[in-house]
């Protein structure tokens, strides 16, 4: 082999089909030196493992502060969501349904700025939650395949709230699951960071679900069917 084919490649190749080469050549490991990688000043190989190693540890512990906490978070979440069906299975009125999913969703979420619209439902033919209902309101239902979340950009459903929001969630309110919208559930925060285009909407999803499953309680006009 001349010195022009002995390449940075050759070289790992060679010691990586010969893993014992360091252990028969002891002396060339403990004699090697190799940059500090933060640091003008250069260390032995082994003491450059160590480095390496120290600081894929820092990254998986840092990861797994980051699981733990995610985990933490949805427990919360779902102690939330199963409080809040039980208040809404609770409810003896179906009529206070809506009234009821604004009013516990703001107290279980923290949440200050909800308002919900209903249509098709015979019993709240009448009600303020029938009220801005619009021929657009509902096109835009009808598209919603999944929660829509991120910035307020002019959606109509969004003046229902009391003021501007930063960020809104927007669900779709169905009644069985896969039947055309009954309704817009909308939530509004001041935190421009609280509904983002990419996150996760599987619990959002899962309010959209019980909250439809409740309202399916409104939608005869047989009050003994509630």
């Amino acid at each position: 082999m001349t010195q022009d084919a002995l390449t940075a490649q050759t070289i790992a190749d060679y010691l990586t089909q010969n893993p014992d080469f360091f252990e028969a050549h002891a002396d060339v490991f403990a004699n090697l030196s190799v940059p500090h990688p933060n640091q003008a000043r250069a260390i032995s190989l082994g003491e450059r493992q160590i480095l390496t190693l120290r600081t894929r540890l820092r990254e998986h512990e840092l990861r797994l502060r980051q699981l733990l906490q995610n985990a933490g978070s949805n427990e919360r979440i779902n102690l939330d969501l199963l409080q809040w069906c039980a208040r809404m299975l609770a409810e003896p009125d179906a009529s206070q349904i809506p009234a009821h999913i604004i009013r516990s969703l703001g107290d279980q979420f923290d949440l200050t700025a909800i308002a919900l619209r209903l249509w098709d439902l015979p019993r709240l033919t009448n009600s303020e939650f029938a009220e801005d209902v619009t021929p657009s309101i509902r096109a835009f239902a009808d598209d919603l395949q999944q929660p829509f979340c991120g910035p307020n950009q002019q959606q109509e459903a969004a003046t229902w709230l009391g003021s501007e929001p930063a960020s809104l969630a927007i669900l779709p309110l169905r009644t069985p699951v896969g039947a055309d919208p009954v309704g817009l559930l909308v939530m509004g925060s001041d935190d421009a960071q609280r509904f983002t285009p990419d996150m996760g909407t599987a619990f959002l999803e899962l309010i959209a679900t019980l909250a439809g499953a409740a309202l399916g309680r409104l939608a005869t006009l047989d009050p003994e069917a509630a």
